[in-house]
């Protein structure tokens, strides 16, 4: 990639960026880069999305031995 490209890529992740953090979507700089890269090549947005909030989801649902212990 020339240094003119190069230049663009970084301004439009800063960009991003800052509309992410503006939005409070806890998404940092890497993960919001192979995001976008991932729409760049096609993948539909929507869906994205959605992947990000079922991992979310079950990343803050507590471990399933701790559900087991509760109901002891």
């Amino acid at each position: 990639m020339d240094s003119a490209a190069s230049q663009n890529a970084r301004e439009s992740l800063d960009l991003v960026l800052h509309i992410s953090n503006l939005l409070s979507t806890g998404l940092d700089r890497h993960t919001l880069s192979i995001l976008v890269d991932l729409c760049e090549r096609g993948v539909n947005p929507e869906a994205l999305a959605a992947v990000v909030r079922e991992i979310r989801q079950e990343s803050s649902a507590p471990p399933l031995h701790h559900l087991k212990d509760q109901h002891h």
